[in-house]
């Protein structure tokens, strides 16, 4: 059960539920906080609710792949946690050790750190949204996507679903110096969201989730890698503590929960170039990426 966005013909958005047959439903909400905001009124739980409409109406007659797409929440602020998984571990220090094989950095003490890396990525709208174009900094010349579990949270911390999130991030700049972070991370429509939610309480366990990333140059598949989110150092509700501590917490937060699939040392994004992050379960999430 996947909750999306819609843009509907006649350009007013639409929430709607993607079925495991992929049928889809309008829900007869316009955002995704009038859908979770009736279940709380009405005291159940946003699947449960969901199921009692679907029951009750008749699917689209467009296909999914056919509907122009949204971001599926009203994003009010992106977080990321950073150094999660052994992968990420090695590319940064790869980056801040100007290329030296099984080098030790500070991101060795990052990863096993009792406090995890947390930082601000982006507000709602820097975030680009299925399909649209993202873009690259035009100081940077080796930029890649960091593929990565999202975490949709309420202004109480609580988990009400997964989503798919595009960490751009500009790996000489970070490397060159920690400090540096923010530019390497925050820039217009570096990152995107999407392109649906799939409500908590029907996923059994996210750590089975798989992450696949592909990126595309003209009709040539240049990258493909994979990983499994139970790689993941540090427990979900962990890093969810850490970004609530002595912080306001907002409806429609997003945390990225770290990447676990890195491009090759030697690659970078180009003008044109495609990528697309799965998460089977939750979708593909597309974007094209433009040269600023």
């Amino acid at each position: 059960m996947k909750i999306i966005k819609r843009k509907t013909n006649n350009n007013e958005a639409e929430m709607a539920v993607v079925m495991e047959d992929q049928t889809v439903y309008d829900l007869g909400a316009e955002s995704w906080a009038e859908l979770i905001d009736r279940a709380a009124v009405e005291g159940r739980q946003p699947a449960e609710m969901i199921q009692e409409i679907t029951a009750e109406a008749a699917p689209l007659s467009e296909n999914f792949d056919a509907l122009a797409l949204l971001v599926p929440i009203e994003i009010s602020e992106v977080w990321a946690a950073g150094v999660t998984y052994q992968k990420s571990r090695e590319a940064r220090n790869y980056e801040a050790s100007d290329g030296r094989p099984a080098a030790e950095t500070f991101y060795d003490k990052v990863y096993d750190a009792p406090r995890p890396e947390l930082f601000f990525k982006a507000t709602g709208a820097r975030v680009a949204a299925p399909e649209q174009t993202m873009y690259l900094r035009s100081d940077s010349d080796w930029q890649i996507p960091e593929p990565e579990l999202g975490l949709v949270l309420n202004s109480r911390a609580e988990l009400l679903g997964f989503t798919i999130g595009n960490d751009l991030s500009s790996r000489d700049i970070e490397g060159e110096n920690p400090l540096y972070l923010p530019q390497a991370k925050v820039w217009k429509r570096s990152c995107s969201i999407g392109p649906s939610v799939r409500l908590a309480d029907t996923v059994a366990d996210p750590y089975a989730f798989q992450i696949i990333c592909r990126i595309f140059r003209g009709k040539e598949k240049v990258f493909e890698g994979d990983a499994y989110v139970n790689q993941l150092k540090r427990k979900l509700e962990e890093l969810i503590d850490y970004l609530k501590k002595d912080n306001d917490m907002f409806d429609g937060t997003v945390l990225l929960t770290g990447t676990c699939v890195v491009p090759p040392n030697d690659f970078t994004l180009k003008d044109g170039d495609v990528m697309e992050i799965e998460i089977p379960g939750i979708g593909v999430l597309r974007n094209p990426v433009k040269a600023l």
